[in-house]
């Protein structure tokens, strides 16, 4: 047999000895790290089922050492129901209520070597119950005008009455976890935290003050109607029709600004 021949299989293994060695040991490592995740999700379930907090501790830890390796993208969805508009009763600070179902959700999803791994993705959604409500300050300026038997009232601005009402006993929560995800917890718990400021900001906006600012120009509209009947200036001779503008509106022509009260 020729020498070279024979010494042929020694030098191929020892020219590709060192990128074999690492690549043995790259596998072994994701072997490693898979069996840990996959060991410590199953200790994590185990143990908060009976109640114990080592579970909770274990998937905390193995957390803050996945993430050192992971990759994401957090997306958050907010989506409002048609409302319920409904009167306070005339003469009342608060003008109108409006009740509806508010839907929060949360998408987290993660992967480890460069993406190359899904571990999956972690969704939580809460639904609750708000009722919003408005009212104006009666210390604020008013602005009474006289256009024959109309009575023409500027009324002060609406203000939403803060915080909303979260009727969190009629609250529903849940929430879907991938295979190598532990934490579930911790991103409701985050989503439920941002709910009041992201109520508070809807209930002010332009949008939402559109829905109810026909029922609070009713509310008002009726305040001036009990006003007038004591002074004794709500009858035909007199007054008989009422016309509301809000502060906000001064640019409004009168005539296309919400509808006339009139005298029943």
């Amino acid at each position: 047999m020729d020498p070279d021949t024979a010494s042929r299989p020694n030098h191929l293994l020892t020219a590709y000895r060192w990128p074999l060695v690492i690549v043995v040991l790259g596998c072994l490592a994701l072997f490693a790290f898979l069996t840990f995740l996959w060991v410590t999700k199953r200790t994590y379930d185990e143990t908060l089922a009976r109640g114990g907090k080592a579970g909770e501790y274990a998937a905390q830890t193995a957390q803050a050492i996945a993430a050192k390796f992971m990759r994401g993208n957090i997306t958050r969805t907010f989506v409002a129901a048609i409302p319920e508009i409904s009167s306070t009763g005339a003469g009342n600070l608060e003008l109108a209520t409006s009740a509806q179902t508010e839907s929060f959700r949360a998408e987290d999803e993660k992967s480890i070597f460069w993406d190359k791994l899904y571990l999956g993705k972690t969704v939580s959604e809460i639904r609750v119950p708000v009722t919003y409500r408005y009212h104006l300050r009666l210390s604020d300026p008013w602005h009474l005008d006289v256009s024959g038997p109309t009575c023409i009232v500027v009324a002060p601005v609406i203000r939403p009455s803060l915080p909303p009402a979260i009727h969190t006993d009629k609250m529903e929560k849940k929430s879907d976890v991938g295979w190598g995800r532990f934490n579930a917890r911790e991103q409701m718990a985050e989503l439920e935290k941002g709910i009041t400021p992201m109520l508070v900001n809807y209930v002010a906006d332009a949008k939402h003050l559109a829905l109810v600012r026909e029922q609070c120009r009713k509310t008002v509209a009726e305040f001036v109607e009990l006003w007038l009947l004591k002074e004794n200036q709500w009858r035909n001779d007199r007054f008989h029709t009422i016309k509301v503008i809000f502060a906000d509106e001064t640019n409004a022509v009168p005539e296309r600004v919400g509808p006339t009260i009139e005298l029943k």
